[in-house]
């Protein structure tokens, strides 16, 4: 099965987020991609990489993407956000990091630990089913 990942990044944070997309180019190529908007958009620009854009995160995006992650829909989250600059939409993002660990989905806040994810054996493996809580 394709690993489902969403690529999100706060304004300050979306060029770390496209060197890493490109530093990690044959991984992502092999996974279905969900983005917010304009964070969508500039990874089809300088990738080509197919992603379904939803709506930018101040106006839903944040939320369409946790209801895909409450719905068993992605598998991964890489949110780039900017720690140094509070954003208007704070509790969306809140709330989606919140739902990643409801859900027991792995979550990379930084390249580093997005590096560490994409890296891993476990990442593209087929064997690989994190436990998903019964509630």
């Amino acid at each position: 099965m394709t690993k489902r990942i969403a690529l999100v990044a706060h304004d300050h944070k979306k060029t770390e987020l496209l060197a890493w997309i490109e530093k990690h180019l044959s991984v992502m190529q092999q996974c279905d991609i969900v983005a917010t908007g304009t964070t969508g958009q500039r990874i089809i620009e300088q990738t080509g990489l197919d992603v379904l854009r939803l709506k930018s995160g101040p106006l839903g995006g944040d939320q369409q993407i946790g209801a895909k992650i409450a719905e068993g829909e992605l598998d991964a989250l890489f949110f780039f956000w900017d720690p140094l600059n509070p954003a208007p939409h704070d509790p969306d993002v809140k709330a989606l990091l919140r739902l990643c660990s409801v859900w027991n989905v792995p979550v990379a806040c930084t390249s580093a630990t997005a590096d560490l994810m994409v890296t891993s054996p476990l990442f593209l493996s087929q064997d690989f089913e994190p436990l998903k809580p019964d509630y």
